[in-house]
């Protein structure tokens, strides 16, 4: 009697801890538990490439750095990130027109 009541237990417990996996396994492939897990994994994946082209620029900033200090180059400027200057205001300064022969060019005059 007590064997019946061993194996009986047995198969239930087998029964129930089957049943609570197999349901944990239909609630992990539902469309959003999977719509969950794709926009985790692409978050992790924003933030790994962040940290690579993190890494690059610090690499970037570097070797620029080794580079100017080989070639004699003044050092970098504090603010990396600072635009280049102006490099045509020496064409803006001049008020002259482009054509100065005494005739003013029409280009309507042409056709």
């Amino acid at each position: 009697m007590f064997r019946r009541t061993f194996w009986f237990t047995a198969g239930a417990a087998a029964g129930v801890w089957a049943t609570q996996k197999v349901n944990r396994k239909i609630k992990a492939l539902s469309p959003e538990s999977l719509a969950a897990q794709a926009a985790d994994k692409a978050v992790e994946a924003g933030h790994r490439l962040k940290d690579f082209a993190l890494d690059v620029r610090a690499g970037m900033v570097q070797r620029e750095a080794e580079l100017g200090d080989a070639l004699g180059l003044d050092a970098a400027p504090d603010d990396v990130r600072a635009l280049p200057p102006q490099r045509y205001a020496v064409a803006l300064d001049n008020p002259k027109p482009p054509y100065t022969n005494g005739t003013s060019y029409n280009r309507n005059e042409d056709h």
